[in-house]
C-alpha cells in the first residue's frame, strides 16, 4: 500500500512539473509577428520624404522612419542629398518641415529631426536592433512608392554583411522599388535591422540595406 502510495506521489509530482514547465518556456520566447501584425505595429514611425530644391520643385521622393520619441528620425543619403529643404509626411498625411542633422554618404544615411512633438504625445517609433542579422532570417521592409501609398514586402536575408563597392550591406530579397529607399527593414520581433538602400542590378531580386549597428553610429554623432 505505501508503495503504491509513494508511486502515485511520483506521477502527481512528475505532471505538476511538466504542467509548470510549459508556460515558462512559452514566456521565455519573444512574441514574433506576421506581416499584418508587423505593419499595424510599425505603420505610425513610417513617413514620406520630399526633398525639394530651391525653386521648390521636387528633386526625390523617399521613406523615413523615427527611431526615438523626440522626433529623431533617418532616411536614406541618397535621397536628401543636396535638397534645400525637407518635407516629411507622416502616416496621417500632415506634412512638417524637418532638418538634416547628421549626413553620411559612405553609410547612405541621413539623420533627420522632425519638429518637437507634444508634451505628452512622443512620436511612435523602431528601436534599432543589437546584433547582426542571420542568413534565411524573415524580414519585412516598409516604405513608399506613393505618397499615400505606404506598402509591406517579405523575405529572407541572403547574406548578412557583403561589401558592396567596399560599403557593407544586407542582401536580401524583400523586394524595393522607387520611393522606399529610407525606410526601415524590420525583423519579426519589431526591431528595425537596417535602413533600405537600395538594389543590386546584377542580381535580380535582391536587394540592399545598410545595417543597424552602422545606422546607430551615424544617430550616434547627433550626441543625442
Amino acid at each position: 500500500m505505501r508503495r503504491k502510495f509513494g508511486a502515485l506521489i511520483l506521477v502527481v509530482f512528475a505532471v505538476f512539473l511538466l504542467q509548470n514547465h510549459a508556460p515558462v518556456s512559452m514566456a521565455q520566447t519573444p512574441a514574433q509577428y506576421d506581416a499584418e501584425g508587423l505593419y499595424t505595429y510599425a505603420e505610425q514611425a513610417v513617413f514620406y520624404v520630399r526633398a525639394f530644391r530651391e525653386d521648390g520643385t521636387v528633386k526625390d521622393v523617399g521613406s523615413g522612419f523615427l527611431v526615438q520619441p523626440d522626433g529623431t528620425a533617418i532616411t536614406a543619403y541618397h535621397v536628401v542629398e543636396g535638397a534645400a529643404r525637407l518635407g516629411c509626411v507622416r502616416n496621417d498625411g500632415a506634412e512638417a518641415v524637418c532638418r538634416v542633422l547628421v549626413l553620411d554618404e559612405a553609410a547612405d544615411t541621413a539623420v533627420l529631426k522632425l519638429p518637437a512633438p507634444g508634451k505628452d504625445n512622443p512620436y511612435p517609433y523602431l528601436s534599432l536592433r543589437t546584433g547582426p542579422v542571420k542568413h534565411g532570417e524573415k524580414v519585412f521592409a516598409i516604405g513608399y512608392p506613393l505618397k499615400e501609398t505606404k506598402i509591406i514586402t517579405e523575405g529572407i536575408v541572403n547574406a548578412p554583411g557583403v561589401a558592396i563597392n567596399g560599403r557593407k550591406r544586407i542582401l536580401m530579397s524583400a523586394t524595393l522599388v522607387n520611393g522606399m529607399s529610407g525606410g526601415p527593414l524590420i525583423d519579426q520581433d519589431g526591431y528595425a535591422a537596417g535602413l533600405l538602400s537600395g538594389s543590386l542590378r546584377t542580381m535580380n531580386g535582391i536587394h540592399l540595406a545598410v545595417d543597424a549597428e552602422t545606422v546607430k553610429r551615424v544617430v550616434s554623432r547627433t550626441g543625442m
